[in-house]
């Protein structure tokens, strides 16, 4: 940083070459740069904001802290300069004060990149969230971490190389600490490949409800990092997941089903036996009419069997919504309006029931018997000879 002459055009703009009231006149006029540009940037962002550009929105807001932080950076390396270049004999300091400003102008950079590459992807969060044309959640997500490693990175080899450390020296003593490294965290190296299958190949993302046959995993997808995934059940408690579970498991994701299925077995009386058939076939109309069924899927409605207590038949179709709480209200819709067919028919809906037969009443029972006509009338017949 060549600032000499800075430093004489500063020494003559005071009329002094007093060391001291030069460094103080410099920190006081950071601060004054430092205020004057927070109030240009106070006014700028109402502007920003009442424009319906989201992206004008996403560079002020990384632009403002670093600003600061570079002014700052500089105001004080500057001073520094002045304390080591007039008020000390030492000039090897020099060189330690250029490097800081150089480390700090990369810090600074780093940090709007960084806040730049956060407001970019809330922006694609949010268009994400009102149109399809733009990746989903997830990968915005995976690919806003890896421009933000690549970013710290790429800064701290900078940094490194203006500290004098050689950058081959690096990578090489990294390609061979690598695979120290990579024996002792196996397992977190695994999650994060397991993470980075489930970026790439997308069985789920976040918002989706997943499940899997194989553990008692089940819940809404709240985030996936780099080693773990947050599933939030329904009783909303969390679970996290390695992401190495996931390249072992079968995973099912019901929130990309394409409709949702009603299968229903229902029991008419025996005593209704004549009437199951158009029971049937009105059921089957009502469903080809209703504006909630799906009239492409398959549809079934058939007497499926002899049941102990019933005559059976079962309602096989599917509706057009996946919504969970709409599709109980088609549901529930579709149930009632078979139980008024069935009463239309007049027929009931069969319930498990038992008759017990008795031939006779024993002697020392007899008082226990009802004396009405009916109950006389059946004792009679019990008592009456059996003819062949």
């Amino acid at each position: 940083m060549n600032t000499g002459n800075l430093i004489e055009t500063l020494a003559d703009f005071l009329g002094s070459n007093n060391w001291l009231l030069l460094a103080f006149s410099i920190v006081l006029g950071s601060l004054i740069i430092d205020f004057v540009q927070r109030k240009i940037l106070a006014r700028l962002e109402r502007r920003v904001s009442e424009t319906e550009n989201l992206w004008d929105d996403a560079v002020y807001h990384a632009l403002v802290k670093p600003i600061s932080l570079l002014i700052w950076v500089f105001g004080i390396t500057l001073a520094a300069e002045v304390v080591f270049r007039q008020g000390t004999q030492d000039r090897s300091m020099l060189e330690y004060v250029t490097k800081a400003w150089q480390i700090g102008l990369i810090v600074s950079a780093t940090w709007f990149l960084l806040r730049l590459a956060r407001g970019v992807e809330a922006n694609f969060l949010e268009m994400s969230r009102r149109r399809e044309d733009v990746p989903d959640e997830t990968t915005v997500d995976a690919l806003s971490k890896l421009v933000r490693i690549s970013l710290l990175i790429t800064s701290a080899l900078v940094i490194l190389q203006e500290l004098g450390v050689s950058i081959s020296g690096v990578l090489a003593f990294g390609g061979i600490g690598g695979l120290a490294v990579g024996l002792a965290a196996k397992d977190l190296l695994a999650n994060f490949f397991g993470g980075l299958t489930v970026y790439l190949d997308r069985p789920f993302k976040v918002g989706d409800w997943i499940r899997s046959p194989d553990r008692t995993i089940e819940g809404t997808v709240e985030n996936i990092g780099w080693r773990q995934t947050t599933i939030r059940k329904f009783d909303k408690r969390p679970i996290y997941v390695p992401n190495a579970t996931f390249t072992t498991i079968a995973v099912e994701n019901p929130s990309r089903m394409t409709h949702r299925r009603i299968y229903e077995t229902i029991g008419v009386r025996y005593e209704d036996a004549t009437r199951v058939g158009k029971i049937v076939e009105s059921v089957k109309d009502m469903l080809q009419n209703h504006e909630e069924i799906d009239q492409t899927q398959t549809m079934i409605v058939n007497f499926d069997a002899f049941a102990p207590s019933s005559m059976d038949f079962f309602v096989y179709t599917f509706t057009r919504t996946t919504n969970w709480v709409k599709y109980h209200e088609v549901k529930q819709d579709v149930l009632l309006r078979i139980e008024q067919i069935i009463r239309e028919h007049g027929a009931e809906i069969a319930f498990p029931t038992s008759s017990l037969h008795v031939e006779s009443v024993p002697p020392q029972f007899a008082g226990l018997v009802d004396d009405s006509e009916e109950a006389e009338t059946n004792r009679s017949s019990a008592d009456a000879p059996a003819t062949s």
